[in-house]
């Protein structure tokens, strides 16, 4: 299994924002959350920044849109030239719509589901996703600890997953480090957003690696 590490720049120098994505060009995407002041309680990026660090950055974007209206904003974020695009289910009237919308503009879709959703009735949605999120921590504030609470949730994901032949990525966010990421990816994630572990302290790079090495421990 191929794993892939998202660093988000929500835990990254804001005043330096070209570093910090150059930073991490042994990432497979930088995780970018924009957040509203509606659906979650913090004001972040935008679009203009969005568009901006796609232009600079040596990584493809994985955008988190923690925004109200997804059916309104969410295919804007692929125009801009995110490879990926994830919404909240909550936030969204039609999100088939929204995934087929996003999709029409040649971005990967994700659907992501916070913690206190549950997963069942979202099912249908992971048959034309490319991407699943579950949420290990609360929405809306970065330097959260993991909820291992949440592993059920993932691995009924996992294992419905197999049952329909189905290979979205599951991507997990929140509170991951050296040593909460086996624990994601034995109940199935493969796809891992690292903040404040990736940027927190010592060099962006060499944590990247870090990472790795304790996915590849972690399939051991």
């Amino acid at each position: 299994m191929h794993i892939r590490i998202h660093p988000s720049i929500l835990a990254a120098d804001f005043a330096n924002l070209e570093a910090a994505v150059g930073d991490v060009e042994a990432a497979d995407a930088v995780h970018v959350d924009v957040m509203d002041n509606h659906f979650v309680p913090t004001l972040t990026f935008g679009p203009q920044m969005v568009q901006r660090l796609s232009e600079v950055s040596p990584v493809p974007l994985d955008v988190h849109l923690m925004i109200a209206n997804a059916d309104d904003h969410a295919a804007h974020y692929a125009e801009l030239g995110a490879e990926s695009v994830t919404f909240h289910v909550e936030a969204a009237t039609d999100p088939q719509a929204v995934i087929d919308s996003i999709q029409s503009h040649g971005a990967r879709a994700g659907i992501a589901i916070k913690p206190g959703t549950p997963l069942e009735p979202y099912l249908p949605l992971v048959h034309s996703a490319d991407l699943v999120l579950i949420m290990t921590v609360e929405p809306g504030a970065g330097g959260q600890s993991f909820m291992p609470e949440m592993m059920p949730k993932l691995l009924a994901l996992h294992r419905y997953l197999g049952e329909q032949g189905l290979s979205p990525l599951v991507q997990v966010d929140g509170g991951i480090t050296v040593e909460t990421l086996p624990i994601a990816l034995t109940h199935g994630a493969d796809t891992f957003v690292a903040g404040s572990s990736v940027y927190g302290h010592g060099i962006p790079g060499d944590n990247i690696r870090a990472l790795r090495e304790a996915a590849t421990k972690g399939e051991a």
